[in-house]
């Protein structure tokens, strides 16, 4: 066995990868960069090696210093994470060359499947089946145009070295190709050092499903099962599970079949995933496959027991596979929720800054019998810079069922305490409540169904606004009844706390009547009558408050004369007003935002790479403006209407914060 692992990586995935080596008995050793300084990976690793400027070319995907790293820990394997280096078939080389071991699979299945065109050709020779497209590389946007035509649109562009969504494009029509080719060719130069494009047919409808695969030196080859990975956006995944709840045994067979058949035809061994596309019919098409652990490898883990970067270290180290096909027993159902620093309200642009708040739910076995674990790679004051991929956490619960699992989730993220950035926490909890995700009808154009206008947050119906306003009556009373102690201890005179509130949430109003007893109180809404108890003090930023026997978990803070409630996706301010108050409210005209139609202001933190316009141009509606950069992603800015460009204020080049002025209209 190993002595010392050296994890060319970071954040989460380092830290992953830490706690099992320990568990092992192995050191470890962190890479960071002038960004990850004081990062948990680096705190959590035996030692640590600095390797550069924050940005990734500089640091964690340069490969000299990654190679030098490993030559000054004397390090004698190599954990390569996901993303950076863990696909770069030359790296795993470089270590071979220096005696150390690349905790990974061999270099030629990594170079052979790391090339899509190359991958889907070893494919279709191992049975397996691919989906339409032209296999050659396109060189121009004109050339693109004519394969498309050919194969027939929709159509997605895809870079041939590409994964985690980027360099990715769906195209309805010529000009959506035109400008997906170089949008793709420039995010695969970003971020994968390779800019070659190739395109596929896009299955309408479509399922993401993969299967997990093991493998070892001594040509045994396993599957783990498939993970459900369709609810997406912007190519990349949010919200996986294991197993799927659409296949069946004969599918699900068929799938695992072929991907350990591809895995044996690349002399595959280590942990790997092989992709598929699977329509509602459930024809399955190889997409790619994942030469590295994924993302999404808790669920799995969650289901069959197994610790999967234990089993890649055991087989870097030579070992035999500890388990048969038929020792592969998946238990109950395992959810993930990706928890990013991204604003869902503004089409999921990313967010950077302090986590001035950061409180995980509980790990470990719930009551309830339910498991919950978080991996994750930051704490509380750490920060979220613009130099690497957005994700915070991986939550994720287990259950018997697959209910059980969704319902265990949603109490999961309403503990789930982040303050300080943007995140689609609110987001998360909106999917887990609706009813489609619930009975399992995914695609991957699933946000753009269920959030045609975007996420724009939940509106409680009135059985969860009743819920709320019962809430924050009881917050309300407690706050008042310290307010009476307080005079009390002051003068002879103590103030009573009339039982007759209404309450506002947003646009609704409730009337209520409350009578209080020592630890609970009964809110009476007509003749609705809710009984409510919490563990809520003053000051306290999380409760959990009960209602007639159902517990929820609330985020809670100040909000002027209100409180801000967070549940479920619903993030709402709560007055609590006597009835002459709230009368007297009602007449209180309302604040209007200030007019920004004529302004673009920036969405995110991030680089102008390009602006398309000049002042003086008219522009049309939906008409690209200007391309920001930030985390590893171009996004194009259009018009919204047309106009005419008074001013420019920010050129290529320029670094620019969440909401400065790129341009003004006339």
């Amino acid at each position: 066995m190993f002595k010392k692992i050296l994890i060319a990586n970071r954040g989460e995935i380092a830290c992953r990868v830490i706690r099992t080596a320990k568990k092992l008995g192995i050191a470890t050793v962190a890479v960071y960069s002038d960004a990850d300084r004081e990062a948990l990976h680096v705190r959590m690793a035996d030692e640590a090696v600095h390797i550069g400027p924050p940005p990734s070319s500089q640091s964690y995907i340069d490969m000299s210093r990654i190679m030098e790293a490993v030559r000054r820990s004397g390090a004698d394997a190599v954990h390569p994470g996901y993303g950076f280096l863990s696909e770069n078939a030359a790296f795993a080389e470089a270590l071979e060359r220096e005696g150390v071991t690349f905790i990974g699979p061999p270099p030629a299945a990594i170079e052979a499947m790391g090339d899509k065109i190359t991958s889907k050709k070893i494919a279709a020779g191992a049975g397996v089946s691919t989906v339409p497209g032209h296999m050659g590389l396109i060189g121009t946007a004109d050339e693109a145009v004519r394969i498309a035509r050919s194969i027939g649109y929709p159509v997605m562009i895809k870079a041939s070295a590409g994964g985690g969504g980027k360099g990715m494009r769906i195209a309805f029509s010529d000009g959506e190709v035109r400008e997906g080719f170089q949008a793709s060719k420039n995010e695969a130069k970003s971020s994968f050092g390779d800019d070659r494009i190739f395109i596929e047919k896009f299955v309408t409808e479509p399922r993401h499903i993969e299967i997990q695969v093991l493998g070892d030196r001594h040509g045994n080859v396993i599957h783990l099962g498939e993970r459900e990975c369709s609810i997406q956006r912007r190519n990349q995944k949010i919200i996986e599970e294991a197993p799927s709840p659409f296949l069946d045994e004969e599918t699900r067979q068929a799938m695992s079949a072929q991907a350990v058949a591809l895995a044996r035809a690349v002399g595959y061994f280590s942990a790997g995933t092989v992709e598929f596309i699977v329509d509602k019919d459930r024809n399955f098409y190889f997409l790619e496959m994942n030469t590295r652990l994924q993302v999404e490898h808790p669920v799995t883990e969650l289901v069959t027991g197994l610790d999967l970067v234990e089993e890649m270290i055991r087989i870097a180290a030579g070992e035999k596979l500890r388990i048969s096909q038929e020792d592969v027993k998946l238990d109950g159902w395992a959810i993930e929720s990706r928890l990013y620093a991204e604003d869902p309200y503004r089409n999921f642009l990313p967010s950077t800054g302090r986590l001035t708040r950061y409180r995980p739910p509980q790990e470990g076995a719930q009551p309830d019998g339910t498991i919950v674990r978080n991996d994750t790679g930051v704490c509380e004051g750490g920060e979220i810079s613009m130099y690497y991929d957005p994700m915070i956490a991986k939550l994720c619960t287990w259950a018997p069922d697959r209910q059980a699992a969704v319902n265990a989730m949603a109490r999961a993220l309403d503990d789930f305490e982040v303050e300080g950035i943007g995140h689609n926490l609110p987001f998360l909890s909106a999917v887990m409540r609706q009813e489609r995700f619930r009975s399992g009808r995914l695609t991957t154009a699933y946000i753009a169904e269920e959030f045609p206008d975007g996420f724009s947050g939940v509106e409680p119906d009135e059985a969860e606004a009743k819920a709320l306003a019962a809430v924050a009556a009881l917050m309300n009373l407690r706050a008042q009844k310290r307010a009476v102690l307080i005079s009390g201890a002051m003068d002879n005179h103590r103030r009573t706390v009339g039982k007759d509130w209404i309450v506002t949430l947003g646009r609704k109003e409730l009337a209520l009547t409350i009578d209080s007893e020592t630890e609970k109180a009964t809110i009476r809404f007509g003749k609705d009558v809710v009984t409510v108890s919490g563990d809520w003090l003053p000051g306290r930023t999380h409760a959990v408050f009960t209602l007639n026997g159902e517990s929820m978990g609330v985020k809670t803070s100040a909000a002027g004369s209100g409180w801000r409630l967070r549940w479920r996706g619903i993030d709402v301010v709560a007055r609590v007003r006597t009835p002459r108050v709230a009368e007297l409210a009602r007449l209180m005209p309302e604040k209007r935002p200030p007019d920004m139609s004529k302004m673009l202001l920036c969405p995110m933190p991030g680089v102008i790479t390009s602006v398309m316009v000049a002042e003086g141009d008219a522009v049309e509606a939906g008409q690209a403006l200007a391309i920001v950069e930030a985390m590893k992603m171009e996004n194009t800015l259009r018009a919204e209407r047309r106009g005419v460009v008074k001013r420019i204020a920010a050129c290529a080049g320029a670094s620019l914060a969440v909401d400065e002025l790129i341009m003004e209209f006339e």
